[in-house]
């Protein structure tokens, strides 16, 4: 098969038809890393170099260093003629807090500005801690703004499926969810893929070359000592590479893939690249630029000059079973220390992330502290969401109870247990534990029949704490609601 001159194309969603290789910006933030500038005119005349060659999709985000205004100059310059026109997608990662109207159209102005458009064609939210559920409310503006024809598309970035499954219920249509995808991290190849398949959301990967560890570069080398890898994104992979077994397992990985790749006449890039955009349910890969400094769109254009066949995917695979598994659903290690990521250590940044609830002294009781949650019951029935006496936390019976009175994800078992245990878990936070410090939780259900998708919802969030348990069916619980949980922790 000959190489083409253009990338495939692909339709990711109704009207939006973009290139399978998306062009990543995310390296603009290292790049500018130390207080370094780029040039914006000379870096959106890269980017119409990329637009010129079929590489007409570009990625970015609001906190990827000056990305989006880079990819403002370049639309710029589309205008006057001098670039090929292309599609631009970002990301709005907020600091979770309240999500007024005002709060989420702020935000997405500011990147309207930023790329100088009046209408962003993938609107990708990010949400750093799902404990704070005010996701529920920007996702209720930004679906506003779509509406008003501000925004084309809704997407999310590295969401887990259980997070995707929830917005799904309540009703939002979701076009895409960006998550780390390769042979090191599979994990979006499980239960996302068979969610997006089941629900029209296509997946765009990252990390398919694993920050370029999945390239010749790599192969036969000796594993580095820590201190020489100095970029944030081989900093993430690298551990991705300590926790699918050591780099003598990615050498395994790396010999499979040159053997294939010779077969091809193609890199080891090319066949790890098209594993992942192989999959099914990934509608593009993103690849990362270095505006300026390298481009390998030559090399990516071979994506599309082959594919593999039944043998190939024996050799990768046998390379495969050698591995473990990465832990956790897609986008784990966004929301649990150490924080590393692409773009850089966010420990810091996290750790300052306001709680969604907080802890208040009970009057005349000098060791005992409660949560309100602002429901109007509180007050009424006279009880705390949770309160904590001495070292033990009590959080009381919890329903899917969004804000004043919103029923989430009604009829839909596995929805509204997920945003219970979130709630549950924020409330503890607020108190000074976490979810690691509950040892005894109690499910009550409407219908017993319907214990399975709750008490894998549960098995998800206490898999390794493993409090006590106890589940119940009962005559009937107030309002539309179908399960009711309560917890106990006990800080160590």
């Amino acid at each position: 098969m000959a190489t083409p001159t253009i990338p495939d194309r692909t339709e990711l969603a109704p009207g939006l038809t973009i290139s399978r290789v998306v062009t990543g910006l995310w390296q603009v933030a290292d790049m500018e890393r130390g207080g370094k500038a780029l040039d914006l005119d000379a870096a959106a005349a890269a980017l119409g170099e990329y637009a010129a060659a079929g590489f007409d999709t570009f990625d970015m985000a609001d906190h990827y260093g000056s990305a989006e205004d880079i990819a403002g100059r370049f639309k710029q310059g589309v205008a006057a003629g001098k670039y090929k026109p292309a599609t631009v997608f970002t990301k709005w990662c907020p600091t979770p807090g309240e999500m007024t109207p005002e709060v989420v159209r702020a935000g997405v102005k500011r990147s309207m500005d930023r790329l100088q458009t009046d209408r962003i064609d993938l609107l990708q939210l990010h949400w750093w801690v799902f404990e704070h559920p005010a996701y529920l409310d920007a996702m209720r503006e930004l679906r506003k703004l779509q509406a008003e024809g501000r925004i084309g598309h809704i997407g999310l970035t590295n969401f887990d499926t259980d997070h995707l499954h929830l917005l799904a219920k309540q009703g939002y249509r979701i076009a895409t969810n960006q998550v780390c995808f390769s042979l090191l991290d599979r994990r979006a190849g499980e239960e996302m893929t068979d969610f997006c398949l089941a629900n029209g959301v296509k997946l765009l990967a990252y990390g398919t070359l694993a920050g370029g560890l999945l390239t010749e570069k790599w192969l036969g080398r000796p594993e580095p000592a820590t201190g020489d890898i100095k970029d944030w994104s081989k900093m993430k992979y690298a551990r991705f590479v300590a926790q699918i077994g050591g780099w003598n397992v990615l050498q395994g990985i790396l010999e499979a893939l040159a053997k294939v790749a010779r077969k091809h006449h193609v890199s080891i890039a090319n066949v790890a690249t098209r594993w992942v955009l192989e999959q099914p349910a990934v509608g593009a890969i993103i690849v990362g630029a270095r505006l300026g400094e390298s481009e390998h769109r030559e090399d990516n254009l071979k994506l599309f000059s082959f594919a593999l066949d039944a043998e190939d995917k024996r050799v990768i695979d046998a390379a495969l079973d050698e591995t473990s598994r990465i832990p956790g659903d897609c986008g784990q290690e966004y929301r649990r220390p150490p924080y590393l990521t692409a773009s850089g250590d966010l420990s810091h940044h996290l750790s300052e992330l306001p709680k969604a609830y907080t802890a208040v002294p009970v009057p005349d009781r000098p060791h005992r502290m409660r949560v309100d949650t602002g429901s109007v019951w509180e007050s009424l029935a006279g009880y705390s969401r949770a309160v904590r006496v001495h070292d033990r936390i009590l959080v009381s019976g919890t329903t899917a109870t969004h804000s004043a009175g919103e029923v989430v994800c009604k009829g839909d078992l596995r929805g509204q247990t997920v945003y219970i245990l979130d709630k549950i878990a924020a409330s503890i936070v607020a108190l000074g534990g976490s979810l690691e410090d509950v040892v005894r939780t109690r499910i009550l259900l409407r219908d017993i029949a319907q214990w399975e998708p709750v008490s894998r919802v549960h098995g998800r969030y206490f898999g390794d704490i493993r409090p006590a348990n106890t589940l119940v069916s009962v005559a009937g619980l107030v309002g539309d609601y179908d399960v009711e949980i309560e917890a106990e922790a006990i800080i160590r």
